[in-house]
Formats: structure tokens, sequence, C-alpha cells
């Protein structure tokens, strides 16, 4: 029976290939394909389109005394994104979600953020939530259904990750 034949020759040839192989492919070699794909865009959340009025308007504020706030970012690499029309609406002290004076839409500022104020959520089907969406068409439509964990919450908080349509 034959030993296969190894030897330091061999062995320093071998990774020398298998360096050069890592080289070529960038300096992060095999991983670069999972870190390409980066942050994940951010799923529609069931319900979340409920009471959806289309092109709801620009505002200043929708009340005062509650805040909505959040984030928008890119896909992939998580880059702010700005002038990014966000739309929000829920059940307030002024009426229910279907209630015009609780619709409203901002732009995100440099750094991706907005915010909002408007009266207090009250729950809706036994749950305060907020509706919040994207869906001007250059990024996938997402919409938003943030449950807060009390009726007496002051604000509430939802990030978006969006994809390019």
């Amino acid at each position: 029976m034959q030993s296969p034949f190894y030897n330091r020759r061999l062995f320093l040839a071998a990774a020398g290939v298998t360096g050069a192989a890592t080289l070529l492919q960038g300096p992060l070699g095999a991983l670069s394909p999972a870190l390409a794909q980066g942050l994940a865009p951010t799923p529609s959340m069931r319900g979340g389109s409920n009471n959806y009025m289309p092109r709801a308007p620009l505002v200043e504020r929708l009340g005062s005394g509650f805040w909505v706030t959040g984030r928008v970012r890119r896909a992939g690499d998580g880059a702010p994104l700005q002038g990014v029309r966000i739309q929000i609406w829920a059940a307030t002290t002024l009426g229910g979600e279907r209630e015009p004076r609780n619709h409203g839409s901002v732009l995100t500022g440099a750094d991706g953020s907005f915010r909002l104020e408007m009266e207090q959520i009250v729950p809706n089907f036994g749950q305060p939530h907020a509706h919040l969406a994207y869906d001007d068409g250059t990024y996938q439509t997402v919409f938003l259904r943030p449950v807060m964990p009390s009726a007496q919450d002051r604000s509430v908080s939802a990030d978006f990750v969006l994809a390019p349509a």
C-alpha cells in the first residue's frame, strides 16, 4: 500500500493558491457575499394598512402631547434616507382612525429621522397603536402597526428599512 506523498513544499504551494484565491475575491474573501446583503428590508405588518388614505397631506402636527418618531434607512448599506414621505394615522382623542384630522404625512430629515406630534392615541379594538406607511413608489411599500405597551404612553417609535421598488 502506498502512502500519500506530503511534504513542506506541497503544503506551502497549496496554502499559496488558497491565499491568492482569497485575495482575488477581495479583502474579505468568502465573507463578501454575506456582507453585501447587509441590512434587510422591513416587512409590512399584518393590519398595517387598515383605514389607509392614499396621499395624506404633509402636516406640521396633528395635535399635541403625543409623539410618533422613527428613522428611515436604505436596505443593504443602511444609509439614512432624506426627504422620504411617511404617512401616520391612529385613533386619538379626536376620533377613530378614519377621522381625517388623524391622518398626516411628514418628510424625513438629513439623518433619516421623522417625528410628528399628535393627540393622545387611544385603544382601538383593545390595543393602543399607530399606523405608519411608506408608499411613494421609489421603494417597496411598507405598512407598520406598532402597538404601545400602555394606553398611558406618550410616544411610539417605528423604523423603516426600505428596499428599491
